[in-house]
């Protein structure tokens, strides 16, 4: 699936595949995505997912609004720990099916949004 890119600064998802997420020139399984950079990530499995693995998108300076969570090819829920550890923190999670969640990064990026993302791969 392609995306068309909105005018905003910052790594946008331009296509959606079995194989991972397109941000500008790269290709990545997993991604990690701010409006400052994106890179691969190499999540946890999903019910190990920890605050930590999340905590450089959360050190952004100025903080992101809240936490895009992309939970693979279908929607699930959080871990607890993990939910109440990065709510603890003072930001707000987003979960979604990471098909979702790239088309919701597009819209909420175009719209000068500041967040960030952590997307699971579509497979596995």
């Amino acid at each position: 699936m392609r995306m068309d890119r909105e005018k905003t600064d910052g790594p946008m998802i331009s296509a959606i595949g079995r194989g991972g997420f397109k941000v500008d020139d790269g290709y990545y399984t997993a991604l990690s995505i701010s409006p400052e950079r994106a890179d691969g990530w190499a999540p946890p499995a999903f019910d190990a997912l920890a605050e930590a693995d999340v905590a450089a998108l959360l050190a952004l300076d100025p903080p992101p609004e809240f936490l895009l969570l992309g939970t693979g090819s279908a929607l699930r829920q959080p871990p607890l720990a993990f939910k109440r550890a990065v709510e603890a923190r003072g930001f707000g999670i987003e979960a979604m099916d990471s098909r979702a969640a790239a088309r919701a990064w597009a819209v909420l990026r175009g719209e000068g949004r500041w967040i960030v993302a952590a997307l699971y791969p579509l497979e596995g």
